[in-house]
């Protein structure tokens, strides 16, 4: 259960608005070898570059096990709140409002969950009833579905070994993690507003895979920093560029703005698989990806260093700019 102050509540209260749909870019992951396969490859760039936002299809995650988390997770998240609470742990567990360090709020509660190098659940990090098996094993197919994403992204940009991107997030040192949201409906008094679920950011890892279940409330921001609304699919997950593969890539991909906005009567559960490299993992921007200049936009530094920073601010702020050249 999410409990707000009223001073809390108009902290996180946004203006009625109905921002337009947003055309997302779809990609078969299981395309054809040959021509099928590259088309399925330059529209994940063309998507990377233009939204830093697409989704796929063709991944390979059984529908069953999906609807089986969903209903598991929003089985947790209806538990007294003792219960939840005594599932908090550090750095990981159950969280309520609070988002970050920064002093972020939000209409939420939420799972934060670090993975093995297998892709599945620690148990000591996660003590509660049977959710940990569905978990695991979603994790791992999760995992997997972004390891694809990242191999046939560097084959659209011409990129050898076909690992040289993935390996990042299948390292048995990846910092992965797991997230579980859960956007309560909005309060009665808060009728004709909508509330800030999760405020505005990019995701500092390299990919994010996630899935939701069938609600409305994400939005991403265009360049112009216009907000559009993301439709749900049922068949699809969506992907997000994170901000270590826009410098792995000089910036020639954007990490993408995004947001959630909570107004319907209805749940809004979300499971965002975060692949993260290995905290020593050096980040600068891939030697193919240079150009005829030779020049890097960004600094190198590990993802250790990347992180505690990007930990200290507001989700808002621009947490690559320190990093730049």
């Amino acid at each position: 259960m999410v409990v707000l102050a009223k001073a809390e509540l108009e902290q996180i209260a946004l203006p009625a608005a109905q921002p337009p749909m947003a055309d997302v870019r779809a990609v078969d992951l299981c395309a054809a070898p040959g021509a099928a396969r590259a088309a399925a490859a330059r529209a994940l760039v063309a998507a990377c570059e233009e939204q830093g936002f697409f989704r796929v299809t063709g991944h390979g995650v059984p529908q069953e096990l999906v609807l089986a988390v969903e209903t598991a997770a929003a089985g947790f998240f209806a538990l007294p709140q003792a219960e939840k609470e005594g599932g908090v742990g550090e750095p990981v567990g159950y969280g309520c409002k609070q988002i970050g360090d920064g002093g972020d709020l939000g209409w939420i509660e939420y799972l934060l969950l670090c993975l093995t190098s297998a892709g599945t659940v620690p148990a000591a990090s996660f003590p509660f009833s049977t959710l940990p098996e569905l978990l695991e094993e979603y994790a791992a197919a999760v995992r997997r579905v972004a390891r694809g994403v990242l191999e046939l992204m560097a084959e659209g940009l011409g990129i050898e070994p076909a690992d040289a991107i993935s390996r990042l997030v299948a390292d048995a040192e990846s910092d992965n993690m797991l997230r579980v949201n859960h956007y309560p409906p909005a309060p009665a008094q808060q009728a004709g507003r909508l509330l800030t679920g999760f405020g505005e950011h990019t995701d500092p890892q390299i990919i994010s895979v996630l899935r939701s279940n069938g609600t409305t409330g994400l939005e991403i921001a265009g360049h112009d920093g216009a907000w559009a609304s993301v439709p749900p699919e049922a068949d699809s997950f969506f992907i997000n560029v994170g901000d270590a593969l826009q410098v792995l890539t000089n910036g020639r991909f954007r990490s993408v703005k995004h947001r959630v906005v909570v107004s319907s009567e209805r749940s809004r559960v979300s499971m965002i698989f975060l692949g993260g490299p290995p905290p020593g993992a050096r980040l600068a921007p891939l030697p193919q990806l240079l150009g005829d200049g030779g020049g890097s936009r960004y600094r190198e530094f590990t993802w250790k260093e990347y992180k505690s920073s990007s930990h200290r601010g507001r989700l808002v702020d621009d947490r690559l700019r320190p990093f730049e050249n």
